[in-house]
């Protein structure tokens, strides 16, 4: 059996501490780097502008609407859904962002906030929350075509 003292076990045990520190100082400095490609994603082409331009229209196409099934539940955002709330879903565009939606049918605008993801039904590019969707009168239908406008 080998004692502590023996010089090839005092070898062996430098080198094991030495590739451990060695180790240790790679992951931690791995764990510092960004690399510039992964800085900031590439724009999405399909994706709708940013409303930098006020009065610009940002999308077309259906909006409908959810209300009381997910009242008071987390939206994606981390804040909790009120349905009498002037908010909307989205599926690209940033949270917090304010944007004038005009149903088509009637032209009849309300502002809303974009604090959640979705609509996840295909062919739908928003979905509102009860009351703004009250204020577009759109509740009877379920949809409505609508523009979304840059504020």
């Amino acid at each position: 059996m080998a004692r502590l003292t023996d010089p090839v076990h005092l070898g062996r045990r430098r080198e094991y501490l030495a590739r451990g520190m060695a180790m240790a100082v790679a992951t931690a400095l791995a764990g510092c780097s960004t690399l510039p490609d992964r800085a900031r994603p590439e724009p999405d082409a399909d994706a709708p502008a940013p409303a930098d331009s006020p009065g610009a229209e940002i999308d077309r196409g259906k909006a409908s609407w959810y209300g009381r099934r997910f009242h008071g539940k987390r939206t994606a955002s981390g804040e909790r859904f009120d349905m009498n709330g002037l908010t909307a879903a989205h599926r690209t565009l940033p949270f917090g962002t304010r944007v004038r939606v005009r149903n088509i049918r009637n032209g009849r605008e309300v502002v809303v906030r974009i604090n959640d993801r979705g609509p996840h039904v295909r062919g739908r590019i928003l979905d509102l929350s009860q009351a703004a969707a009250a204020a577009l009168d759109l509740l009877q239908a379920g949809e409505a075509p609508v523009v979304l406008i840059g504020l």
